[in-house]
């Protein structure tokens, strides 16, 4: 960041220095939020969360080298005290961001896919300046100014990823730091609950472009009719990207190869070159051409682009990893996060991956859908459910239910109803009335059984188990209990896809797959 003695720092969070903090001394950064993070001449900032005070690690932080504490009541450190510290790092981004005037920011939003079009995005601004982006998901309103305060005088671009949780959040940031180009990926159905409505999305991921000047350039999908309608939202000059002929930045002949990564021809105005993707899934080619039309924009020769794009691997975790154990079991771990479009694409990828292997699903119930909830995640279970699989396996606990219910209705078993202690998350279940039970998500199911009682420790069971082609439609009240069944289903050769909203900890069943962070 750049440099600022603690007399300018406590000046532009209205604060008051304390702990014989010198007004002097320089903070050179890095600013950071946990204290491990601490470096020479870092600003370590105190937040209260509902498990941990950062006020506690006060005196540690500054042991490691921190010039002060940006706090939000006194601390045995020297420290600048505010009243509210979150608000007080917002108003210390905002202070950088203003004093550089040289660096262009770039925002990028949408429903799905905003994490690896700002890694493809970064790498492409790598080519032309020293660039700064955040690391992970770092996107909201503690993310985001901490991405901010990286930034310092020989930055040349900052590329951040900007989400929403409701109207005016975008608003928010974006006033942080005022974007001149702003790329929106899409509107899907991520955070419904929470807007009601895909048109509220839209109205909330519109705010970026609504942020942009009249010399600054707003990157559109052409093949998203929300998206595209923000077109008469801006007062900057309107570029597109997509498939279709009107997108002045496609994709031309897209394949995909047997591994789900796609190639294709990157077509723009000043000529065309093949990608071919490292990136898994054919959803990643939106993702390609997003980041492409900004580096369009950015003056980047459509060679330079295909070259970065196609040498471009997954940057942050838990999102398409893919992972070959020795025995041949191939395990795709997207358990980042998930919501109706991201599952469906993810369906999409392992259906394209596996061919002709055996392929098996781990998936939580999505959350935040409102009074769509019920039917989003039936349809879910009815696309798991009629994706081929070997076997599915339901985290969690009632909202486990309408999932494993459509599963049920697309493996032909829809008389079967789900037993209510299941979606209780109560131990056990009953053995099927159809038939000697099986051994459940431990083993093979077993013959005729409408479910089974499950492997031992299970919750719930094992439902729609027919012999021979069925899908074995299994719970687990958990991902420990997820994990062991998932690993006695699995024999060499099989592919299998973990997917879920992140409070599922489904990246843990990865970890249990393939030992060590379950990369």
């Amino acid at each position: 960041m750049i440099p600022l003695p603690l007399a300018r720092i406590a000046e532009i969070t209205s604060g008051a220095l304390t702990g014989m903090a010198d007004p002097r001394a320089v903070v050179r950064g890095p600013v950071v939020i946990d204290s491990r993070d601490v470096r020479p001449g870092a600003l370590f900032v105190a937040i209260k969360g509902a498990r941990v005070d950062g006020h506690d690690f006060a005196a540690q932080a500054v042991q490691a080298g921190a010039v002060a504490v940006l706090a939000a009541r006194p601390v045995d450190a020297p420290a600048v005290i505010v009243g509210d510290t979150v608000r007080a790092m917002t108003e210390l981004a905002t202070a950088v961001c203003a004093d550089l005037p040289a660096t262009t920011v770039i925002g990028v939003t949408g429903s799905a896919g905003k994490t690896t079009t700002k890694d493809l995005l970064a790498r492409l601004t790598a080519r032309v300046g020293p660039t700064v982006a955040p690391v992970e998901s770092f996107n909201n309103e503690i993310g985001h100014p901490l991405t901010v305060l990286k930034a310092g005088e020989e930055t040349r671009y900052l590329v951040l990823e900007l989400s929403a949780r409701n109207v005016g959040h975008i608003a928010h940031l974006t006033r942080v730091a005022p974007p001149s180009i702003g790329v929106v990926l899409n509107v899907g159905t991520a955070h419904l609950g929470v807007f009601g409505s895909r048109e509220t999305i839209a109205r909330a991921k519109g705010e970026l472009v609504e942020a942009l000047p009249a010399d600054g350039v707003a990157v559109l999908n052409a093949d998203d009719p929300l998206v595209a309608g923000m077109a008469e939202r801006t007062a900057a000059r309107v570029t597109w990207f997509g498939r279709g002929e009107s997108a002045t930045v496609r994709a031309e002949n897209v394949v995909v190869d047997e591994r789900g990564r796609a190639s294709f021809t990157l077509r723009t105005p000043s000529g065309a070159a093949p990608v071919t993707l490292r990136l898994y899934g054919e959803h990643a080619v939106e993702n390609a051409l997003a980041a492409a039309a900004a580096g369009y924009e950015l003056g980047l020769p459509v060679a330079v682009i295909a070259e970065e794009l196609s040498e471009a691997e997954p940057r942050s975790r838990w999102r398409m990893e893919v992972t070959d154990r020795p025995d041949g079991v191939t395990v795709i771990n997207d358990a980042y996060n998930a919501n109706p479009d991201s599952m469906r694409a993810a369906f999409a990828a392992l259906d394209a991956f596996a061919g002709s292997r055996r392929r098996l699903a781990v998936i939580g119930a999505l959350r935040e859908l409102g009074e769509e909830s019920d039917a989003l995640n039936e349809e879910l279970g009815r696309l798991a459910g009629s994706s081929g699989l070997a076997a599915l396996l339901v985290v969690g606990g009632a909202d486990a239910g309408p999932v494993l219910a459509g599963a049920l209705a697309a493996a032909g078993r829809a008389a079967d109803p789900v037993p209510a202690d299941v979606l209780a998350g109560a131990q056990g279940a009953p053995d099927g009335a159809g038939g000697p039970p099986g051994d459940g998500a431990g083993g093979p199911p077993g013959t005729g059984a409408a479910y089974d009682t499950g492997a031992p420790g299970a919750a719930g069971g094992t439902y729609g188990a027919l012999a021979g082609t069925a899908t074995l439609v299994s719970h687990a009240a958990d991902v420990t209990q997820a994990a062991a069944a998932l690993s006695a289903l699995l024999v060499p050769g099989d592919v299998v896809l973990l997917k879920g909203p992140r409070a599922a900890g489904l990246e843990r069943v990865a970890e249990a797959l393939l030992g060590g962070d379950g990369r």
